[in-house]
């Protein structure tokens, strides 16, 4: 759906300008764009609302930004390490602090939920018009949706709140305005990825070189997209941090990195997304685009196996590659093998039972593989929204506990708050501190004889222990309280 640009450079544009019609049709598609939108926001809602999901360490480190910010304190020495696409959400969202961790789940879901529908959508274009089997796209779309959805641990970062679904959804809908000629859009979107994840840098930096050449009228977007990656990935750094590399810095002490050969880890990590079923059929799917040339098959499974290669090369530089990093390029993989799909069930002669017949078969065999997987994944996601309402719980006692000790200023006063790691965010957020200020190895802050609060969980409440506190301030030894355990 070709956009509209009214410059005077518009000869530059592709040569396939809108029509009155098309102008009509891309109102209609407007619409649906808010109706879908709107869709998204409602399930969002009833999503947190009913799972009661909590955000994990990520999540309240970004909140953390955005409250401190506002407060003219922010620190991003501490983990997690800084990134701005999360803090474009978390920074307004502070104006609102009651609502600032609501508003954040329900971007992280509704915007996860959204790489579906995206590659749904994408799906269903590269499958093509089938006006004799108008199932053929359908069935493609819905598998490449449900696909994304599904690829391993996908579901664990949405209830844990994380940005990594998010990212997808946005590179997913960087290829979908593109395919509909919505440049402008295409380029918001791949920018906003490359603000969230550097594997993003490249992508974004081509498609602006395209994007000068080719749309002119584009050019000041451009311009600005591009230098504001680097002012805000390594601005801030220089601002609040020791160094402007600080987030690098501490994405180098990942405990998560590859060990072995980083060449293999990385692309097995990438197999690891999915069971075999849907990675034969990827695989199946860009052969089928070698065989027949199509470009546009092509360039998309090139950017995935670019994708890829970027993880590898900052594997072998010392980072993680974790598999979360690597949801992009499998998402893309999935789409493929939903279009590879459609393009089965829609080929053959229109009156050709046979191949009508075949599609089907082929359809329902790669379906009924992947049934054990979409088991298995819904089963595990229930577990997670277990795990989430018990950590809610822990969430809840924290917040009480702190209140029932006269609050974050009297806790601050006594001594630094310390904690597991897993929990040296939260427990920033309910003692308003950067995370960076907050003790995550309990044993080496008892060590130093320094004044410490330590936060102990017991089963899903806490209990808490002053330490080294009396010789400073005797009144501090009353902070000691058990909270409710269950």
């Amino acid at each position: 759906m070709p956009e509209r640009t009214i410059t005077a450079s518009q000869a530059a544009e592709p040569p396939d300008l809108p029509t009155a019609p098309a102008v009509s049709r891309r109102g209609r598609n407007l619409h649906g764009g808010w109706i879908a939108a709107a869709i998204l926001l409602v399930v969002g809602v009833l999503f947190v609302v009913l799972t009661r999901m909590k955000p994990a360490y990520d999540a309240y480190g970004w909140m953390v930004w955005g409250r401190q910010t506002l407060h003219w304190n922010l620190d991003t020495n501490g983990a997690p390490s800084w990134k701005p696409l999360p803090f474009l959400f978390t920074l307004p969202f502070a104006v609102v602090p009651r609502a600032q961790t609501f508003l954040w789940m329900l971007t992280a879901v509704a915007g996860a939920l959204a790489g579906g529908l995206f590659g749904g959508r994408i799906a269903y274009r590269l499958t093509g018009p089938a006006p004799d089997r108008p199932y053929a796209p359908i069935i493609a779309a819905g598998f490449a949706g449900l696909g994304v959805l599904g690829i391993a641990g996908y579901s664990h970062q949405i209830l844990i709140a994380n940005s990594d679904p998010l990212i997808v959804a946005l590179c997913l809908a960087a290829i979908d305005f593109h395919l509909c000629k919505r440049y402008r859009l295409a380029f918001g979107m791949v920018l906003l990825a490359a603000l969230g994840r550097p594997e993003a840098w490249p992508f974004a930096f081509g498609y602006a070189v395209w994007a000068w050449w080719k749309v002119p009228g584009m050019r000041a977007i451009v311009a600005v997209g591009i230098v504001s990656i680097p002012l805000l990935w390594f601005g801030v750094s220089a601002l609040t941090a020791k160094s402007w590399l600080r987030a690098g810095d501490l994405a180098l002490n990942s405990p998560n990195v590859i060990h072995g050969n980083k060449l293999i880890g990385v692309p097995r990590r990438v197999l690891g997304l999915y069971e075999p079923p849907m990675q034969i059929a990827a695989g199946l799917a860009i052969a089928f685009a070698v065989v027949i040339r199509d470009k546009v098959w092509l360039s998309l499974a090139g950017l995935a196996f670019a994708w890829v290669a970027i993880e590898t090369a900052f594997a072998l530089h010392g980072w993680s590659a974790v598999t979360r990093y690597l949801f992009e390029a499998e998402a893309v993989f999935v789409v493929l093998a939903g279009a590879g799909l459609g393009r089965v069930l829609a080929a053959g002669s229109p009156t050709s039972v046979a191949a009508r017949l075949g599609g089907v078969a082929i359809a329902a065999i790669l379906i009924g593989s992947l049934i054990p997987t979409a088991v298995t994944r819904t089963r595990g996601a229930h577990s997670e929204i277990v795990l989430r309402r018990h950590d809610g719980v822990r969430i809840k006692h924290l917040e009480a506990v702190i209140k029932q000790l006269g609050g974050p200023s009297r806790i601050r006063a006594c001594g630094q708050p310390v904690t597991l790691v897993g929990w040296q965010s939260t427990l920033a957020w309910e003692t308003n501190l950067n995370v960076g200020n907050v003790g995550y190895k309990p044993a080496r802050s008892i060590h130093t004889g320094d004044p410490i609060v330590l936060f102990q969980l017991h089963e899903l409440g806490w209990r808490v222990i002053p330490i080294h506190t009396v010789r400073t301030n005797p009144a501090c030894a009353g902070l000691r309280v058990d909270t409710p355990f269950q």
